[in-house]
């Protein structure tokens, strides 16, 4: 069994203060192969001392210094491509394509795009006489999920680092080993001592410690709604800033003169994708109600087609395992609420797909005649569950795509111009239209209980900042 035992701060590979392990489990075989260190407040004072002296000179270094420092850990991550692609499925179940093909290139793409922005920010600009300044806020303190675990260190230390601000990174205690490939990386590009600092543990121990420290004064959150607000409270006291992007319930509206074979399916494909465990899947998916059989069956053959396998041998397309044994019983509670609230089970069911005796594998699942006031269509289930939701007339979806107490994402399908129209109406940080891809300088965030503030591009950077106005500079 591997063991990595040590934390990385003010530039060393240093041993816990009180020595506590975790074993992490590889969810396909329910056997643990590493062993990480928990972190306690102690390991926390530390980093955050040794981040906060290293921010007076770090924040005054120059733009070309940090965006070659970003093309430097790009660069790095493209080395380790293949290692960390093997953790990453390891820990949290990602089959080895979709670890390949974006669990991977999502992290490297946000330091790549951050370089770009950097290069051409403008940190000042004199109005009416007087300077306006962009500086960083200082001590930052990340929190990161198990899900899309390298995406979610980039979307937070990318910006950190271009911005000026030092930092403590959290990363999931389920899903460790990349966040240490990645300080491995970090320390190879040259980040100076202090600036980028990691402590393993879980949340009562290591992130409470970091959302509540007088001497961080902005924390970043990515979890649950429920964590998020633990979080939220923690900082209040200091008034620190809090960024959080939390879980959804997002809608997938197939209008009327969309293709529906196409709509559908896509859709129930996009669902199932990372074993449906990403805040922004399209969960609910609103169908004309005249429509209503065609879209199930459509959706049902769909869902009998996706492969579920062991990480290693899947195939592109296939799903791995649900990343957690917790998670994994959330899921299969949660199904089950399905079927007892009479939702149409046309795909899927309770237990593990057939042929798989053994790891959190769950069934791709597809729910129909689904009412948006259901268990199924209000929880996030963060599973590969997608609800079918018949709708009357186009303002009938609107209003029950919006009727959730998230709004993280959204997705239209149908004529480019009539989803446009939709999309403008639709109560989400980010609405995508006949499956547009990511675009990683666009914004990433949510209304409502989805979170606060963005990531990704120029508006994810700018959460990193302050803006101070000096009076009378342009006398100077």
């Amino acid at each position: 069994m591997k063991e990595y035992l040590q934390f990385y701060i003010n530039g060393e590979w240093v041993d816990p203060v009180e020595p506590r392990t975790l074993e992490v489990e590889n969810p396909a075989t329910e056997e643990s192969f590493a062993v990480i260190s928990l972190g306690s407040k102690a390991d926390v004072e530390k980093a955050v001392a040794a981040a906060k002296a290293a921010f007076p000179s770090f924040s005054q270094t120059s733009i070309d210094y940090r965006a070659e420092l970003l093309d430097k850990i790009t660069a790095g991550i493209q080395a380790r491509m293949g290692d960390m692609a093997e953790a990453i499925s390891d820990e949290m179940g990602a089959p080895m394509w979709l670890a390949n093909a974006a669990q991977v290139p999502a992290g490297m793409g946000h330091f790549a795009t951050t370089a770009q922005i950097l290069r051409n920010y403008e940190f000042e600009e004199v109005r009416n006489g007087t300077l306006l300044r962009k500086e960083p806020i200082g001590v930052c303190g990340f929190i990161t999920p198990w899900n899309w675990p390298l995406n979610q260190i980039a979307c937070k230390v990318a910006p950190a680092i271009a911005a000026g601000c030092t930092m403590v990174l959290k990363p999931s205690e389920i899903s460790p080993l990349n966040a240490l490939i990645f300080t491995e990386i970090m320390h190879e590009a040259g980040v100076p001592p202090g600036v980028f600092n990691l402590v393993n543990g879980d949340g009562p121990g290591v992130g409470a410690e970091l959302s509540s420290h007088p001497d961080i004064e902005m924390v970043s959150f990515t979890g649950s709604t429920r964590a998020g607000v633990l979080v939220a409270q923690a900082a209040a006291p200091t008034v620190k800033r809090v960024a959080q992007e939390l879980g959804g319930k997002s809608p997938n509206i197939v209008l009327p003169s969309a293709d529906l074979q196409q709509a559908v399916s896509s859709g129930v494909m996009a669902m199932m994708t990372n074993t449906g465990q990403s805040c922004n899947a399209p969960s609910r998916m609103f169908v004309p109600r005249d429509r209503n059989d065609e879209a199930m069956k459509i959706a049902a053959a769909t869902a009998e087609q996706v492969k579920v396998a062991m990480p290693r041998e899947a195939e592109r397309g296939a799903m791995g395992p649900i990343s957690n044994g917790n998670q994994y019983q959330k899921v299969q509670d949660l199904i089950q609420a399905g079927i007892d609230e009479g939702a149409t089970l046309l795909a899927g069911g309770t237990g593990r797909p057939e042929g798989l005796n053994r790891g959190y594998f769950a069934r791709p699942t597809v729910f129909g005649n689904v009412t948006n006031d259901m268990t199924i269509a209000r929880e996030e289930i963060f599973g590969p569950v997608l609800v079918m939701i018949p709708y009357d007339d186009v303002e009938d979806a609107v209003s029950m795509a919006n009727d959730t107490e998230y709004g993280l994402a959204g997705y239209v399908q149908g004529p480019v111009e009539e989803a446009a129209q939709i999309a403008r109406r639709i109560r989400a940080g980010q609405v995508q239209i006949n499956g547009k891809g990511p675009d990683f300088t666009a914004p990433f965030g949510g209304y409502k209980q989805s979170g606060n503030g963005r990531e990704w591009g120029d508006y994810g950077f700018e959460e990193f900042l302050e803006i101070k106005a000096v009076m009378g500079a342009d006398a100077a």
